[in-house]
């Protein structure tokens, strides 16, 4: 059997703080001065691996970098037939970043070994920080994952802003893409766990230091374009006017009203660009973007549905032609049930309302989650603030964290043995 917590207590506030200065001190692993910058297979991600090295080689654990660029860390059990538990989240970030989105998730599985503290475990456990979740450089999320579960060689010739494709970037960075076939995780897992700051401010407003999530959010994301007719401001009567401006302004006002009465669901202009852009000509074409998400993936489809139809009805309206296109598409990703109802149990003995929560974000557990039994846990983010330098955590949830992600490895653990 698992060994007592209580024979080994670690010194939990102490570790919470090397957790929060492991962060510090990987976002100073930049390529932008005074900012945190650090997109896939850029020169820091070097430092970055070798800063989080450090720490794992005094755990003993096994430290490796695969060809996709994912930092990886073993714990090995006494039993070589042993099935895995991945732990992991993404090291890249978005451009001026905070220091927590990701990164909190990767330094967190490394203070939960530190947590153990040398007691032995029925299953391995393998440590990943995905080199790319983002998707800033390629315009492509989740390379690192992808690479984690075999599907990245689809991926390999999509190109950067300077031409360079994505097995050019791992041959820049040093590493064999003929070897990507070895980054696949091919041992048998019992699960993957994925902690990660909330990024919303959901946790907050309830008061609670921690949420368990029960899926991911399935979204889409498309191009449009309202076509019309550009003509003189001045000159051309209110009623003869083919604006692309007004239609593209109904459609933004048409997708707020149905995300707005369609419980769980959220819809995004982000990005409206008219042109020509000038103050005295009636814009003839709008590209603007939509991004729809919904924990169910047959409500988000059936609203994108109704949102194209509508938008081909204010384009036909309106003396407008509308053309749409599919940017990216991820499925809904429920977490698997019997490891969240761990997780759940682990928070509940730590004294956390195990109350289930949907992430609107997307995150690696997406790609993990739909070969993998997956479980995520959210931290609270103050200000519901992330993708932004003043991106904060609290110590108190880390520690939280902590505690709760210790018993989980216990309970997991009598769980293996009892197979």
């Amino acid at each position: 059997m698992t060994p007592s917590r209580a024979a080994a207590e670690p010194a939990w506030a102490d570790l919470a703080g090397r957790t929060l200065a492991c962060c510090a001190d990987l976002a100073a692993c930049t390529e932008v001065p005074g900012q945190i910058t650090r997109t896939f297979l850029c020169a820091p991600v070097h430092d970055a691996h070798a800063r989080l090295d450090t720490w794992a080689a005094a755990l003993g654990l096994q430290t490796r970098e695969d060809a996709a660029g994912n930092w990886r860390a073993t714990r090995r059990s006494a039993h070589p037939a042993a099935r895995t538990l991945v732990v992991g989240s993404h090291l890249d970030t978005v451009p001026n970043a905070g220091p927590y989105d990701g990164v909190l998730g990767v330094v967190l599985g490394l203070a939960l070994m530190d947590a153990l503290q040398g007691t032995p475990l029925p299953y391995h456990v393998e440590l990943v920080g995905f080199s790319e979740e983002e998707g800033v450089r390629f315009g492509v999320p989740f390379i690192g994952s992808r690479a984690l579960i075999g599907t990245a060689d689809e991926l390999m010739g999509v190109t950067d802003a300077g031409g360079r494709t994505v097995a050019q970037a791992i041959a820049d960075y040093g590493l064999d893409v003929n070897t990507l076939a070895e980054a696949e995780l091919k041992e048998e897992v019992l699960g993957y766990l994925e902690m990660h700051i909330e990024q919303g401010p959901v946790l907050e407003a309830e008061g609670r230091s921690l949420g368990l999530v029960e899926a991911i959010a399935g979204q889409s994301r498309l191009n449009l374009t309202f076509t019309g007719k550009a003509n003189h401001a001045g000159t051309t009567p209110m009623g003869l006017r083919r604006d692309a401006l007004t239609g593209a302004s109904a459609f933004v006002l048409a997708a707020e009203t149905l995300a707005r009465n369609t419980p769980g669901l959220v819809a995004t202009v982000g990005s409206l660009t008219a042109l020509p852009g000038a103050s005295n000509v009636i814009p003839g074409a709008v590209h603007l973007t939509l991004d729809i998400r919904h924990a169910r993936d047959e409500v988000r489809l059936g609203a994108l549905d109704q949102l194209l139809t509508r938008a081909g009805q204010i384009a036909e309206e309106r003396g407008l032609t509308l053309t749409h296109e599919l940017r990216m598409e991820e499925h809904a990703t429920p977490m698997d049930p019997a490891l969240t109802a761990l997780l759940g149990e682990a928070m509940s003995a730590e004294g956390h309302a195990a109350t289930p929560m949907v992430s609107g974000a997307g995150h690696d557990a997406m790609l993990v989650g739909q070969v993998w039994p997956a479980a995520m846990l959210f931290l609270r983010s103050p200000g519901g603030l992330s993708h932004h330098p003043d991106e904060a955590v609290l110590e108190e949830d880390v520690e939280a964290a902590l505690r709760m992600g210790t018993r989980f490895l216990h309970l997991l653990a009598e769980r293996e043995e009892a197979r």
